[in-house]
């Protein structure tokens, strides 16, 4: 018999928010500030070779393991374009913090999250992201909600490596076994259930794939798993 659910390794993306656009990487700008510092290769003038240079970046994040920077990502991508010396007023450009959402919540998640905390539990995000991913969580309002950030592009690894799990289960000071980790993603679910975790994959309205863990379709979902209140009581945060 499982222990009780004394605390929460949440994924972030596709879990608590979305990109506005449908698209993680590059970000919803990019072919704009590449057409305007460069229009002779504009995305949009060839979209087979941009397809192409979205792989490549994807190749690049995957072998980074969580390691490769931003400016990195960028330059491989450029270079897929044509840009193999991008001026760096283009690569500062690609950086910035953009004056309009780029990101947004999904519809539930800020009542969960407030019931979750008003249970008593603590949170950690578990995120293969980028160094500063954190700040994202302020200007969307969830920082309030999060006890531990536990980012890939800090730590220097990504999912399912194990030190991501436990650098998550000890920053909120709660055994494995009586964690519930949730993530997009079955197969890191199973991976950390393989670790000693408990998990539930979150597949909204996406068909099941096949999987070896329990499958919730939003994040509502997860109140089902818990407790009414652990033994830390109300958490909420002034």
């Amino acid at each position: 018999m499982s222990s009780p659910i004394r605390g929460l390794l949440l994924d972030a993306g596709g879990v608590l928010y979305f990109p506005v656009g449908g698209r993680w990487n590059p970000r919803l700008d990019f072919e704009g500030v590449v057409a305007r510092f460069s229009p002779a290769h504009d995305p949009a003038r060839d979209p087979a070779r941009f397809a192409a240079a979205v792989a490549a970046g994807d190749r690049f994040l995957n072998e980074a393991q969580g390691t490769g920077s931003r400016e990195d990502y960028h330059r491989v991508v450029l270079a897929a374009l044509g840009i193999d010396d991008p001026p760096a007023a283009l690569l500062a450009d690609l950086e910035r913090p953009l004056d309009y959402p780029h990101l947004e919540v999904f519809p539930e998640v800020h009542g969960v999250l407030t019931e979750i905390r008003r249970r008593g539990f603590p949170i950690a995000i578990v995120s293969d992201n980028s160094p500063g991913a954190e700040k994202s969580f302020d200007w969307l309002g969830l920082s309030q909600y999060i006890d531990v950030y536990v980012i890939s592009g800090n730590l220097g690894c990504c999912k399912p490596d194990p030190r991501m799990y436990a650098a998550g289960s000890s920053g909120i000071g709660v055994p494995p076994g009586e964690c519930l980790f949730v993530d997009d993603d079955p197969e890191l679910v199973e991976a950390a259930v393989v670790l000693g975790y408990q998990g539930v994959a979150l597949g909204r309205a996406l068909p099941h794939p096949p999987a070896r863990v329990p499958w919730i379709e939003t994040l509502d979902g997860v109140l089902d798993w818990l407790p009414p209140a652990s033994i830390g009581g109300d958490r909420t945060k002034p």
